[in-house]
């Protein structure tokens, strides 16, 4: 394929990986430490997988030679790295026996159910390290959760005599792959199952996994962005940017954009819920903004707005778990109507409470809200264009105060949607040295024969050569939840602590933000270059691990 200068130059790049997985590797186990709620249903559901100890590969004599063939897949959303992720492992499969074969499912996980794949040889993987995107085998959001599926990946499994699986994916990938796990496990299959930490969103951490793969990118390429209007806002001083960024249902990408960019506000979805804000609070907070900004003469600025900040809002959240339990029950009912026989159908079976939410909200948010559903049941709030309508709410306030006297100023409004646009960007340093850790971890874990893990590096604001690699039990991270009308057992989101230190320093400063221009232009990713330039990691990350 035809390669671009960057693209040539980032072949050569060779990802830095801990000492602990340098040569000669052991396995050390310890007590499992991470723990959510449920663990008695937990512990019933995954009888087979539950309860292993936490792994870490330390220095030690050399693992005997594993004849383990490979399958790969890469599920849900991209997420920078991932090609470092099947790098690493390849490289490392290998590296225990030549022999050994690693083969990719196309386009996610249906790729296994439909026997579609393809073998990754080293001159396929060489085309592909430290690049972006998944565009190597393509990703998909198919569901591995029936013993159909189950039974039919396992015969193109047993024809390409595949030891083990290993699924790349967030939270509900990852909840796939523990099931998957316990479903051979219980069956004495032999077939083992690991995952990797992805997504762009940030809400796949804990105790154990300290960032998923993909944030420290994405979140880098979001910011450059930000700070170019920021400065074009800066240059023109006459537009009002309201900016919304990817995180469905965490603020991790916008809150870190903040802390990059210092724009002049940014809500954090977490503080909505926490605070009970209604939709009129967070305006009336912009509005204020603009009002301050424009007594001063400074008719411009920059909003930064989640992409989940509807499911946050307490009213609408409420309105949502309504309405997902009314979709599962009777959503055959009413799904093939007309809009107008749907609209009444939907508000005749709701309470009193959300049917005067419902009503308050423009037809095209509540038929997103009513009907519109990924795989894995969430609202497709990446549809809703909240930028908008927050925008359109906050010019009606200012309309207002006009009339009162409140607000003399111009208000003009441009919006933008920041979210495929850093998925796939070509990975920072440290997600290429992260993302080929990851992978070579994964291979351990198969080698040292664990199933129900997911691979993990940690002590990741330290050098790299003090990284450490192991692996965690999945189950140790699931908590029951309700999905689609059903309790189900799930890996439970990691959303902005309003304790934690990030928020804590975001908090302190945004006042002076909203009133003066304090703009950051944090300029491209750099790849080459000092350490403390190239090297560096997130703001989330070095004021967590502080």
């Amino acid at each position: 394929m035809e390669k671009s200068a960057l693209q040539k130059a980032r072949a050569s790049y060779q990802p830095k990986l801990p000492k602990a997985l340098q040569g000669a590797v052991k396995v050390s186990e310890g007590a499992p430490t991470q723990s959510v709620d449920n663990q008695d249903e937990i512990k019933k559901l995954f009888p087979n997988t539950y309860g292993m100890p936490l792994v870490e590969f330390v220095q030690g004599s050399e693992a005997p030679s594993k004849e383990i063939n490979v399958g790969i897949i890469l599920s849900g959303g991209q997420a920078p790295g991932g090609h470092n992720v099947i790098s690493g492992l390849f490289d490392e499969v290998k590296r225990l026996n030549p022999n050994n074969r690693l083969y990719g499912f196309l386009m996610g996980p249906g790729g296994l159910v439909d026997h579609q794949y393809v073998e990754i040889t080293a001159e396929f993987v060489d085309e592909y390290r430290n690049t972006g995107g998944f565009d190597m085998i393509g990703s998909g959001r198919t569901k591995l959760e029936t013993t159909e599926q189950f039974e039919k990946g396992l015969e193109i499994i047993r024809k390409l005599d595949i030891k083990a699986i290993v699924i790349i994916g967030g939270d509900d990938s990852n909840t796939n792959a523990c099931v998957l796990a316990e479903y051979y496990a219980a069956k004495n299959y032999g077939v083992q199952v690991i995952g990797c930490p992805k997504t762009i969103d940030g809400d796949l951490k804990n105790d154990q996994i300290e960032t998923s793969f993909g944030f420290d990118t994405a979140t880098k390429t979001y910011s450059e962005l930000i700070g170019n209007i920021e400065r074009d806002c800066n240059s023109a001083r006459k537009y009002w940017h309201f900016i919304k960024l990817m995180g469905r249902s965490a603020s991790h990408i916008a809150l870190e954009c903040a802390l990059q960019t210092q724009p002049n506000v940014c809500i954090i979805s977490e503080e909505v819920e926490a605070k009970d804000l209604t939709l009129n609070d967070i305006i009336e907070e912009i509005a204020s903004a603009v009002a301050y900004r424009a007594a001063n003469g400074q008719n411009f600025g920059v909003v930064l707005i989640p992409e989940g900040l509807i499911e946050f809002v307490p009213a609408i959240g409420r309105l949502i778990q309504e309405l997902n339990d009314l979709l599962a029950a009777h959503g055959a009912d009413y799904k093939d109507l007309d809009k107008d026989a749907q609209r009444a159908y939907i508000m005749e079976h709701l309470s009193a409470e959300n049917r005067a939410t419902f009503e308050t909200l423009p037809d095209s948010v509540a038929r997103q809200l009513s009907l519109d559903r990924d795989p894995h049941g969430n609202v497709q709030v990446s549809l809703i264009e909240t930028e908008k309508l927050i925008s359109e709410m906050v010019e009606a306030k200012l309309t207002a105060w006009a009339k009162e006297g409140k607000y003399v100023g111009k208000f003009a409004p441009l919006h933008h949607f920041m979210g495929y646009e850093g998925r796939c960007a070509a990975p920072s340093n440290f997600d290429a040295d992260y993302c080929y850790a990851l992978g070579t971890s994964a291979a351990l874990l198969i080698a040292s024969g664990k199933t129900g893990y997911m691979a993990i590096v940690k002590n990741t604001t330290a050098n790299t050569d003090n990284w450490k690699a192991g692996g965690v039990p999945i189950t140790m991270m699931m908590n029951m939840e309700r999905r689609n009308g059903e309790m189900k057992p799930v890996i439970r989101k990691a959303l902005v602590e309003l304790d934690g230190k990030p928020f804590k320093a975001f908090a302190a400063h945004r006042e002076e933000w909203s009133k003066n221009t304090c703009y950051v232009y944090p300029g491209p990713i750099q790849y080459w270059g000092p350490s403390e330039v190239c090297d560096v990691t997130t703001h989330t990350l070095a004021l967590e691990q502080a």
